[in-house]
């Protein structure tokens, strides 16, 4: 059995994810990464306008990537929809390494960059900086994942997630509503 879904599959779950709510919505998951490889669901996790998910390594990260300490890719946020499509068992969901799982429309033509969305107490802007998916994205989720949701097609609709920065600091957990405040 493989854990791989195919292109078909995948194309056919399109309607769904384009379903998804475009003013407000949930966070599903809540996922922090503190180091590489590593993955730890929180029940509630603390987003700070300089550390970005307090105990998330997004600061080492950019630096092995050769990047300065970029506030445009603190928070990662991934479709709920698009990652069950893709992975299946929430179980595997953190495999994507995004931090926060949103059942929300997230297409550049909904949110575009400087979009502000309040997320449980907190305040996200969405940043201009693309979020691809990668060789390890390729591992876990297989080759027709990644050609859906980098593909022509799957990038207005943002399939593989966006980045955003923290302006104003605050909790989020599971449940919490997310909401579109303005463009």
């Amino acid at each position: 059995m493989s854990l791989y879904v195919g292109a078909e599959e995948l194309e056919a779950g399109l309607p769904a994810i384009l379903a998804a709510p475009a003013s407000e919505g949930t966070v599903e998951l809540v996922v922090r990464r503190p180091a590489e490889g590593e993955r730890e669901v929180l029940d509630e996790g603390v987003l700070d306008a300089e550390q970005g998910l307090v105990g998330d390594d997004w600061q080492a990260r950019n630096a092995r990537n050769g990047r300065a300490d970029d506030p445009a890719t603190q928070i990662t946020l991934m479709s709920a929809r698009v990652i069950e499509l893709v992975a299946g068992s929430r179980d595997r969901w953190p495999l994507a390494g995004d931090q926060l799982y949103v059942d929300l429309d997230l297409a550049v033509e909904n949110l575009p960059p400087g979009t502000r969305l309040r997320v449980g107490s907190a305040l996200l802007e969405v940043t201009d900086v693309p979020h691809t998916g990668c060789a390890k994205f390729t591992e876990r989720f297989g080759p027709a994942a990644i050609r859906f949701v980098n593909g022509k097609a799957g990038r207005p609709y943002r399939l593989r997630g966006m980045y955003a920065r923290v302006v104003e600091g605050g909790t989020v957990r599971p449940g919490d509503a997310i909401a579109k405040l303005s463009p």
